[in-house]
């Protein structure tokens, strides 16, 4: 090999980077204090930019193209590097390769329930899992604020921290939507989207872009999942008097289907039985099925029973029904002038002048002249 060929060889005439990766953030390109000749090719491909840095210091930027590394497309490292007139000897800095396409399908997820307080059912936990796609945005900033100095940079490197921010404020915005815990699973569409622009400013400020936010589960605990199915078993069979009386009746069929050796007299007997059950059973449901809400109510709310109290030895003593009141009258125990109070009074009178127990002193008979 010749002096020339030893010279070029140290000399870079082509700076590029084929990204084979699927990870790879970012990528120093390995000069191995090989100097970059002024007048080089950089190669920056479709969804590449790439980062020149002096000492540390982030000089140019170039975008995608073929770039000729000259003093006039290089302004920031002409003046870091004081080359004030036109200036063709190599030089060495330091070239980050950074890529700005989109990396998708990134997971998030709970990994423990979150509490949120609902308007129909209160306090309850929930578990969200989802996905994201982001991009590089800003190369300088996230060289900056992130990779820094890193030769290789790698979305694992970070993908925790942003997997994070996307819980942390994913949930916030979901408690703050005040959708219910029922309507969420319509709502998907819109609860990614308040996620991703609650998420896109602390995105920004690393350099990156959140592209999309897809939210493809949100769970309740199993135990609270069990009520609800239980809530909705109730609103399907609504009637429970005649769902009871449907399984009553399919009882008796199988009864009937399963009577050995086909005695008509011992079917008979058990469809009678059967019909009786069906009938008891029914009207236990007929009994309590009393909603005072309904439109129709089977049966009428009973009526609140007065009570009473009386003065005994200058204390109250109480309190009694009606029935026992109209007693103690019959009795001697209360006289016309013994003080009695229900609730409604302003304040105690005799029980001769309460309108309730005038009936029990008129039962009394005369007195014998």
């Amino acid at each position: 090999m010749g002096l020339f060929d030893s010279l070029r060889n140290e000399l870079l005439d082509i700076i590029e980077w084929v990204d084979n990766t699927q990870n790879t953030l970012v990528w120093k390109f390995p000069r191995q204090d090989n100097a970059i000749k002024m007048g080089a090719k950089l190669i920056v491909r479709e969804s590449q930019a790439a980062v020149f840095m002096n000492q540390g210091q982030i000089a140019d930027i170039f975008m995608p193209g073929t770039h000729e590394l000259r003093t006039e497309n290089m302004p920031i490292l002409t003046t870091l590097m004081s080359w004030k007139y036109g200036f063709n000897s190599p030089f060495k800095t330091d070239v980050y390769f950074v890529s700005t396409r989109q990396f998708t399908n990134q997971k998030w997820g709970t990994k423990n329930p979150v509490m949120i307080r609902d308007a129909e059912f209160g306090p309850v936990r929930l578990r969200a899992f989802g996905s994201f796609n982001f991009k590089v945005q800003d190369p300088k900033v996230f060289v900056t604020q992130v990779s820094a100095t890193n030769p290789d940079f790698i979305v694992e490197d970070i993908n925790e921290q942003l997997r994070n921010t996307v819980i942390s404020r994913g949930m916030d915005a979901m408690a703050q939507s005040k959708i219910g815990i029922l309507d969420l699973a319509a709502n998907y569409n819109e609860v990614g989207s308040m996620i991703t622009e609650t998420v896109k400013p602390d995105f920004a400020e690393l350099g990156l872009d959140l592209t999309k936010l897809l939210v493809e589960n949100i769970s309740l605990p199993p135990e609270v999942e069990q009520v609800l199915d239980k809530r909705s078993e109730m609103g399907i069979i609504g009637n429970l008097g005649a769902y009871a009386q449907y399984q009553a009746a399919n009882a008796i069929e199988k009864s009937a289907e399963n009577t050995v050796g086909g005695n008509l007299g011992m079917a008979g007997m058990g469809l009678g039985v059967g019909a009786a059950m069906m009938g008891q059973v029914g009207n236990v449901f007929q009994q309590n099925r009393f909603d005072p809400n309904a439109s129709n109510p089977d049966t009428p709310p009973q009526l609140p029973s007065v009570q009473f109290h009386f003065a005994k030895d200058g204390k109250s003593d109480g309190p009694h029904s009606l029935n026992e009141i109209n007693a103690m009258i019959s009795n001697k125990v209360i006289t016309r002038q013994t003080l009695v109070w229900k609730k409604g009074m302003a304040e105690w009178a005799a029980a001769g002048t309460v309108a309730d127990l005038a009936d029990a002193f008129n039962n009394e008979p005369p007195p014998l002249s």
